[in-house]
């Protein structure tokens, strides 16, 4: 579903990527760990071509991201992407934040929207809180109607950017709850994310990068395991011990 080989990016002269290479099968979910600043966020802007790369290339089912001729908000359309920070409409109700891509962007009827809109409000516990406006929820559950508004666009996989990052500690299950029910029914997910125990619970693969590099690339279990290189060791002696 997902092919990333050796892709290289750069900012100015600040190598950001260097020579990066994995895959998110169908209905895989792969977790990308690793310190602050190794490059994850950038990695998974790259997947939706939201960051462009130098070098490399990324071909999501079937189409080369990477390629000029490539219609990159027709592929952002298949592609759902959930961001740390939400980026809901602040001056729309959280029906109109999930109906605007549906209808502008997929051609369906305000009804149509409306109705796929609010399924999927209710599947993410959120069904009475239709008309309210962004600023009327907390954090975890303007998170949840993010993850729903994303699948109102019937994604073939969905990317998460670390989106329980931005979140108090108390908000976080509830919206992990939602993203381990999602990999269950067996959707396609790449997330980037500090949460372990979501990766043990769910992930097939952990990607581990460190400086722009991918480190590991290895099954849940033997990353945890039997982490092979020194820095993923010490990574996770650091988070796991706490």
């Amino acid at each position: 579903m997902i092919n990333i080989q050796n892709v290289s990016k750069w900012y100015g002269q600040f190598q950001v990527l260097t020579d990066c290479t994995t895959h998110v099968n169908k209905g895989e979910v792969v977790v990308v760990c690793g310190p602050s600043g190794s490059g994850k966020s950038t990695l998974i802007k790259c997947v939706n071509g939201l960051e462009p790369i130098q070098k490399g290339e990324i071909i999501v089912n079937d189409i080369k991201v990477n390629d000029p001729s490539t219609n990159l908000p027709k592929l952002r359309s298949h592609v759902g992407m959930v961001f740390q920070h939400f980026e809901l409409f602040p001056h729309m109700s959280i029906t109109e934040n999930l109906c605007i891509g549906q209808t502008k962007v997929l051609g369906r009827s305000q009804d149509e929207a409306r109705e796929r809109g609010l399924k999927l409000l209710d599947r993410v516990g959120l069904k009475e809180q239709a008309n309210k406006f962004p600023g009327e929820l907390s954090g975890g559950q303007q998170q949840r109607v993010a993850i729903a508004r994303a699948l109102s666009m019937d994604p073939i996989c969905m990317l998460f950017d670390e989106p329980t990052s931005a979140l108090d500690p108390e908000m976080i299950n509830e919206v992990l709850d939602v993203m381990v029910e999602l990999a269950q029914e067996g959707m396609t997910m790449m997330v980037v994310t500090h949460e372990m125990g979501f990766a043990r619970k769910v992930a097939h693969r952990v990607v581990f990068m460190d400086h722009g590099q991918i480190v590991e690339d290895a099954t849940k279990d033997d990353f945890f395991n039997t982490p092979r290189s020194d820095r993923a060791q010490q990574f996770l002696s650091k988070i796991l011990n706490h």
